[in-house]
């Protein structure tokens, strides 16, 4: 028996458009019915592009009996807003990362999508790449032995431009920031990996304080960070305290990319790659056993993507909009879903959490216990 698919709006018209629209036409799940922006001539645009129906009033969609979902990928400061008028309409959701601009925010989400029964799906794609599907695997299977020891450097080159505008990114209380950017992702995956934060403490720092804004023409200030210095200690398995270190940066002109490093009492693990410009693109996996030296390990074709793209993010989204469809008729909560989220954002609510403020370059020191 055929299944008929889910119709679904997209809300937000930047990472929207260009991977979650594009993903949800390749799938056998999803139809896309409507677009919604806030400002007419750009939505106009976009559904001449793509020949579907533009919302400027969010109401229009909440009150459609049409929408059996909604994907909601504007920047962080109206999310949460959004996200909870959908539920409360009784609509299905995808939400971008952060979900929300603090923990708060994604708990009252999660009372409300589990009182309504409905499924909520957060888009931790990273969770859906194969390789890193494969190193959860081997983690899972024993392959680390006892994990002694976990270190992520996320170094990446997107807004070391200064001349790049100043945009809700620069804001911290608009849920810009490296925290919001890689962070979220970065306690995802280290939770996934090995267990949950259990002692955190962060050295958080902006390194370009002024941007030119394009509305004025004058510099605004910038008060989110850009880098952020983080040591965890993780509850891994049986619940042995594993250290962990986490560097992360926005500004690191030929910064060396993503490189995840675990070591055990059986093996050393690596997930990385030095690609700035896809998020997946370009990864390898390598291991060690003890008195080995670092070898590839080769892909396993069973996790492999059914199709690709060139852009690399298109293809995990594509997966995860495939997880969530089924969560959603089986009735369900989604993995990753909202209790993945809300405690990613606990942890970057923690490393922003100033206990001791210090005077140099506007460094900003935490130390604190979850």
């Amino acid at each position: 028996m055929t299944t008929a698919p889910l119709r679904v709006a997209v809300a937000g018209l930047g990472f929207g458009e260009k991977v979650h629209l594009e993903a949800l036409r390749a799938s056998p799940d999803w139809e896309p019915v409507a677009l919604w922006h806030p400002r007419a001539e750009r939505l106009e645009t976009a559904c001449r592009s793509h020949g579907l129906r533009g919302e400027t009033a969010f109401e229009a969609l909440l009150d459609d009996p049409g929408i059996d979902a909604i994907v909601i990928a504007t920047p962080p400061g109206p999310r949460y807003g959004l996200a909870a008028a959908a539920l409360e309409a009784g609509k299905q959701l995808m939400l971008e990362k952060p979900v929300g601009l603090d923990a708060r925010q994604v708990e009252d989400l999660q009372r409300l999508a589990l009182g309504r029964g409905l499924t909520v799906a957060v888009d931790f794609e990273y969770r859906a790449v194969p390789l890193f599907q494969q190193l959860a695997a081997l983690l899972q299977q024993g392959a680390l032995g006892d994990p002694w020891l976990v270190k992520l450097d996320w170094l990446m080159a997107s807004r070391a431009d200064a001349s790049r505008p100043w945009s809700w990114y620069s804001s911290a209380a608009e849920g810009g920031g490296v925290l919001g950017a890689l962070g979220t992702h970065a306690f995802d995956l280290l939770h996934w990996f090995i267990g949950p934060t259990a002692d955190l403490s962060a050295r958080l720092s902006t390194a370009i304080t002024s941007r030119p804004n394009p509305g004025s023409g004058s510099m605004s200030p910038v008060d989110a960070e850009d880098i952020a210095l983080v040591q965890l200690q993780l509850q891994g398995p049986a619940s042995r305290p594993v250290p962990a270190q986490m560097n992360l940066a926005s500004v690191t002109r030929a910064g060396r990319g993503f490189w995840l490093e675990l070591y055990g009492s059986d093996a050393t693990l690596v997930l990385g790659s030095d690609n700035q410009s896809d998020y997946v693109h370009g990864f390898g996996l390598w291991m060690a056993r003890n008195g080995e030296a670092l070898r590839p390990v080769a892909p396993d074709p069973q996790l492999a993507f059914r199709r690709t793209w060139g852009d690399g993010r298109i293809a995990p989204v594509e997966r995860l909009h495939g997880w969530w469809a089924q969560a959603i008729r089986e009735g369900r909560p989604m993995v990753p879903g909202l209790l993945e989220a809300l405690s990613s954002q606990r942890c970057c609510d923690q490393a922003r959490q100033s206990v001791q403020q210090t005077t140099a370059a506007g460094i900003t020191t935490n130390t604190l216990t979850p």
